[in-house]
């Protein structure tokens, strides 16, 4: 039961983080935006940086990439704050931006590794 579950949660939690971040570009007012839009802000790069982490447990891996993500998140708002350029949907955005980089980032070299890791089956002399 608790395999089938886990498609599940993943599932659950993916589209209550992509309805925040829909909430919050749309600024509709409403007492859903701010908990799924928390939810974006954790799940989007701890996702994207639990891809780097494959060496570790899952417990592990799931504490790390959370801890990540706040990371993340503190060292965006503080660059948008430094600047003078912090808004509400500029976080977002710029949140979206730093983890599609990394999932892209982390899934090129994993291309890359297996391209340039096989071999043609012969032997050399």
């Amino acid at each position: 039961m608790g395999r089938d579950a886990l498609p599940l949660a993943a599932g659950a939690g993916l589209a209550v983080a992509a309805a925040g971040a829909v909430l919050a570009f749309a600024d509709l007012s409403t007492p859903l935006r701010a908990p799924c839009t928390v939810v974006f802000l954790v799940l989007a790069p701890a996702l994207a940086v639990a891809g780097w982490l494959r060496g570790l447990e899952p417990l592990g891996r799931a504490v790390a990439s959370t801890v990540a993500a706040l990371a993340l998140n503190l060292l965006v708002a503080q660059a948008m704050l430094a600047t003078h350029l912090w808004s509400i949907r500029g976080g977002i955005a710029a949140v979206a931006a730093v983890s599609v980089l990394l999932f892209l980032l982390r899934s090129a070299l994993t291309l890359l590794g297996r391209r340039g890791g096989r071999t043609t089956g012969r032997r050399a002399p």
